[in-house]
Parts: structure tokens; C-alpha cells; sequence
């Protein structure tokens, strides 16, 4: 916390306040009020967990109270619901829906220790020097606003966040190999009729529309101009094929939630199905074989970050950015990357990581050791490497991310026909 400066204006406003800072040194007088302080957070179930609420407590001395909802209740909280929360821990395709409503407060980057180790993705969008960047909404297109009170986005680094990016992923499609019993190369294989009946798509549309691209591109049935600003014509072309699948039985069932997509590949009703990285530790802490598939087309990526409301002002606004802070420091990173995510200040992570997990989980590397999830439970034997490889070789293969279209209304409504139909 000595890495954070101090504003407490908030607690001298009144004589009582300035008495007691004349009589106690000024981090006492903090870890004092700062136990008082309850913070609102909401987000999705990936990350919005009770061991991250606990160890604040410990660390930090206030409360975080947590709400985990999906994707589309995320999104729409943050835009109709200012009044309801002090952190929204959401996405960046969220964050292109939500900035403009002004709900969120520009976060000033100097106050972010770590900033300078945020991995360039979330900053010029490359992960290296000579990245391409992939298709869709990127992170840093809008990661950047122009100052404070800005509801805009800027091309460049302006030193005023709309989120502070916290973790990320290459997704892929999940598959059941013990099920299958051959080689899954493509996303076309989602769409194969030999799976008929046993196959899932996520039913969030600006997530699972780009899964459905992924699929009818692999099948050369559409080359898009961009997939993730699609024309009226490629959603309508888009949404024909997946209709056309699901009137003819090929999907069991479509999820919205981490548990909804657990349990139909655990059960075995399905065999290949849009997955997130914890869902697949999730099967496979339950002795399952479950596999996040590497495909030749490459992955769907997304991003996610804390935004702060922009009513979160004084002292709770001060605990916020502690709480930023703490969140980049290593601890949180260490325990989603157990998980299969990325932290976006990995080196800090990896201070709370054995070198077996480091290996495993960011490097590529053989595990020398079993591999556990943040509970203890059992994913991988020594030998094994996580599926996909290391890190570089993961992230290097996004082929687009996670997006909010031009013609986001009109995708929405034709994805929803497509669930009813």
C-alpha cells in the first residue's frame, strides 16, 4: 500500500478529522477508515470469485462485495444501473457499449504502479513488434480515452485508461477426445454432421457471432471483409448457415454460463462446444478428458479489465486504485493463471507461481510435476504441456476478438431469430 499515494481530503474536511490527523501518523489514520469502506464489484463468473474477495480483506482491509453475472447482464447493469456498483469487472467489446454512457471515470495511468508492465495488446495492440492486429474489437482500440470526463476513444496511449486491464485468453473450441476419437483440426469440424446432436454454441451474441465466423470462414462458405464488423449481408449469410444447422439437430443445446458449459461436456451430451479456459479445468479436475483444441485457423480472443463508476469518488476512490494496484502486483494473476488465463502483468504473476506452474502455463514447457488448478485439483501429469503451447504461441495465433459491430443491433436481433428459430 506504500506504493499508493494518499489522498485524504475526504478526512479532514472536518475538525474532528483534522485532529485526529494531527494526533496519529497518516497510515494509521488509512488502515483505520480504510476497514469501514465496502466496494460493489460485478462481472462475469470467471473472475468474480470469493478468493479474490477473501485475500482483499487480508491484504487490504476492506470489503469487496461481489456479484458474478453473464456476459449480456454485465453489460446491460453497466450501461442502465450507475448507482448499483463501484467496480465493473467486464470485458472490452462491454467497454465499447458502456463508455459512452458515461458511467465509468477515465482512471489516470500514473497512479498505476505496474503500468509500464501491461503487456502491449492492451496498449498498441501488438504482442510483439511485428504482431498483426487481429480482427474485431482489440483491446487498446478501446482501451484510451482523451482525459478525465472523456466518453470518447483515442488511437494512442493518453494516459487515461477506460479500464485497467486485468486478464485475457485465446479461446478455442473444447473438445471431448475420449468422445471423438480422431484428430480436431478446424472450427468447421463444429458444424460436422457426424456430430449431430452433440455440439454447443455460447448463446452471447457478440461473443458466440464470432465463434459462428470462425466455423463458416474455416468451411469456405464466407470470406469476411472484417469479422468483427460484419456487413447486414455476412450477418444474414452467417446467421443462414448456423440456421440451417440448428433446424437440422446438430446442436444440443446453447449455454450462457461457465456451469451451463461444465456440465453438458461433463455429462458427455456434448462433445465439441464454445468453451472458456476454466471451464475445460473445470472438466478435467473431474478426472474427464477435456481438451481446448488448438485449430489452423487460429483463436478468438478476448480481454478484460476494472472500470470504475464515475460516482466512486474520495476515500473509496482512493481504496479502488489500492485495489487496481493490488490486483497487478501478482497474487490475483497467479491464481486465474492456474486456471489457463493470462495476467496483463505476467512477470508479477509469476512470483506467485512454482517454476513447474510458470513452465506450464505461460512458457509451453513439460510439466515436471502434476499440474494443479487453484484448488488443488489434479489437470495435468508430468509430461503433459498445455494445449495450444506457450503463451507467444498462443496469443500469437488470435485471429480475431470478441467485438461490438457497426450494425450491433441489427447482429442481435438476427442472432436471437437464429436461438428461436
Amino acid at each position: 500500500m506504500t506504493k499508493m499515494r494518499y489522498s485524504r481530503r475526504s478526512l479532514l474536511k472536518t475538525g474532528a478529522a483534522a485532529l485526529a490527523a494531527s494526533a496519529l501518523p497518516a497510515p494509521m489514520i488509512w488502515a483505520q477508515e480504510i476497514k469501514d469502506i465496502t466496494l460493489r464489484q460485478f462481472g462475469t463468473g470467471v473472475s468474480n470469485l470469493n478468493e479474490v474477495a477473501q485475500k482483499v480483506k487480508e491484504d487490504l482491509g476492506f470489503t469487496l462485495e461481489m456479484t458474478a453475472l453473464d456476459s449480456d447482464a454485465v453489460t446491460q447493469r453497466a450501461a442502465t444501473q450507475p448507482d448499483s456498483f463501484d467496480i465493473a469487472d467486464i470485458e472490452y467489446w462491454i467497454a465499447k457499449k458502456v463508455w459512452p454512457t458515461g458511467n465509468l471515470q477515465a482512471m489516470d495511468t500514473s497512479k498505476i504502479a505496474n503500468y509500464d508492465k501491461i503487456v502491449g495488446i492492451f496498449r498498441n495492440g501488438k504482442l510483439t513488434p511485428d504482431s498483426t492486429i487481429a480482427q474485431g474489437t482489440a483491446p487498446h482500440t478501446v482501451g484510451f480515452t482523451s482525459g478525465p470526463g472523456g466518453t470518447d476513444f483515442v488511437a494512442e496511449e493518453s494516459g487515461w485508461m477506460t479500464l485497467i486491464p486485468t486478464i485475457y485468453n485465446a479461446d478455442t473450441l473444447g473438445i471431448r477426445p475420449d468422445l471423438i476419437g480422431r484428430p480436431i483440426e478446424s472450427w468447421a469440424e463444429l458444424l460436422n454432421p457426424e456430430f449431430k446432436g452433440k455440439a454447443s454454441l455460447l448463446d452471447i451474441s457478440s461473443i458466440g457471432i464470432m465463434d459462428a465466423a470462425m466455423v463458416c470462414e474455416a468451411m469456405g462458405e464466407i470470406q469476411y471483409g472484417d469479422k468483427g464488423n460484419m456487413t447486414t449481408d455476412e450477418i444474414d449469410r452467417t446467421m443462414a448457415i448456423m440456421t440451417e444447422a440448428k433446424r437440422a439437430g446438430q446442436f444440443r443445446s446453447f449455454w450462457k454460463t461457465f456451469d451451463e458449459s461444465v456440465n453438458l461436456m461433463s455429462s458427455g451430451e456434448v462433445v465439441i462446444q464454445s468453451m472458456w479456459s476454466p471451464a475445460i479445468t473445470a472438466v478435467k479436475s473431474r478426472g474427464i478428458p477435456c481438451v481446448y483444441q488448438p485449430l489452423k485457423e487460429g483463436y478468438r480472443s478476448w480481454g478484460g479489465g476494472i472500470g470504475l463508476s464515475s460516482s466512486l469518488d474520495g476515500m473509496a476512490l482512493d481504496a479502488a486504485y489500492e485495489y487496481i494496484n493490488w490486483y497487478l502486483s501478482g497474487w490475483v494473476g497467479g491464481f486465474l493463471m492456474r486456471q489457463g488465463y493470462y495476467s496483463a502483468v505476467p512477470e508479477t504473476s509469476k512470483t506467485f507461481m512454482t517454476a513447474n506452474e510458470w513452465g506450464y502455463w505461460f512458457e509451453g514447457k513439460q510439466a515436471v510435476e502434476p499440474i494443479t488448478n487453484p484448488f488443488g485439483d489434479v489437470l495435468a501429469q508430468a509430461g503433459e504441456v498445455r494445449d495450444g503451447g506457450s503463451f507467444e504461441e498462443r496469443m500469437g495465433k488470435v485471429a480475431c476478438w470478441n467485438s461490438v459491430m457497426d450494425e450491433n443491433q441489427y447482429m442481435v436481433r438476427k442472432w436471437n431469430e437464429f436461438i428461436a428459430a
